[in-house]
C-alpha cells in the first residue's frame, strides 16, 4: 500500500475515534484494506440518517478509485445505490489523491440533496444504475436456500427480478426431486420398494 494511503488510514482512525465509528475489516498484501466508517447525515425529513460506509482501498489506491458500499436501515435499496453512485462520481473528481475523508464530508453535507433528486425515487423499489461507473468488487458467491417452495414459478420470477434489479448474474439450481416418494428415498437412503414392502 502506498504511503499516502497509510497516512490517510491513520488520519481516519484519529478522526473517527468515537465508539464504533471506525473499524478495519480486513488487511491484505494482495487485496488492500477494507474498513467501515459509521456516520450520520441529514436526510429528507431533516433528521439524522445513520450511514454505514464500507471502503475497499486496493493496493494501487489512490491512483485508482476505492470500492464503496453504502448501508442504512433508513434508506431503500435504490437510495443506497444512488448514494453509492454519487460518491463514486465525486471520487472521480478527486482521483490520484487520498479522498475517503473528503467523500465522507461530502455525503454528510449532501445526502439530503442526493435523496431529493428525482432518480432516487424516495421510497420507490426501482433501482437505478449508472452505466458509466464500473467498480470491480471482486467475485461474490451467494447461496440462497429456499425450503418448502410452494409456488416455484412465482419464486423463480421474484429471484429473477431481484437479480435483474441488482445486475447480478448466476444460475438457479433446484435440488431434490418434486415427487415426494423419490425425494424421501434420496433423503433417507432407503429404496422406496423396500419401504413399501414394510408398510404393506
Amino acid at each position: 500500500m502506498a504511503e499516502p494511503a497509510r497516512e490517510e488510514l491513520s488520519a481516519l482512525a484519529a478522526i473517527f475515534c468515537g465508539p464504533g465509528e471506525w473499524e478495519v475489516l480486513s488487511r491484505s498484501e494482495t487485496d488492500g484494506t477494507v474498513f467501515r466508517i459509521l456516520t450520520k447525515a441529514e436526510g429528507l425529513t431533516g433528521a439524522d440518517v445513520p450511514l454505514e460506509l464500507v471502503f475497499h482501498l486496493p493496493l494501487n489506491y489512490p491512483s485508482c478509485l476505492p470500492g464503496i458500499s453504502v448501508h442504512s436501515e433508513h434508506l431503500t435499496r435504490a437510495q443506497s445505490v444512488t448514494v453509492k453512485e454519487k460518491l463514486l462520481k465525486q471520487a472521480e473528481n478527486l482521483s490520484s489523491e487520498p479522498m475517503v475523508h473528503e467523500l465522507v464530508l461530502w455525503i454528510q453535507q449532501n445526502l439530503r440533496h442526493v435523496l431529493n433528486q428525482p432518480d432516487t425515487g424516495s421510497g420507490s423499489a426501482k433501482c437505478t444504475f449508472a452505466t458509466g461507473t464500473i467498480v470491480d468488487d471482486g467475485l461474490w458467491l451467494t447461496l440462497v436456500h429456499l425450503d418448502h417452495m410452494r409456488a416455484k414459478t412465482k419464486y423463480v420470477k421474484t429471484v429473477e427480478k431481484w437479480a435483474s434489479d441488482l445486475k447480478l448474474t448466476g444460475r438457479l439450481m433446484f435440488l431434490g426431486v418434486p415427487d415426494s416418494s423419490e425425494n424421501l428415498q434420496s433423503r433417507c437412503g432407503l429404496k422406496w420398494k423396500e419401504m413399501q414392502r414394510e408398510n404393506d
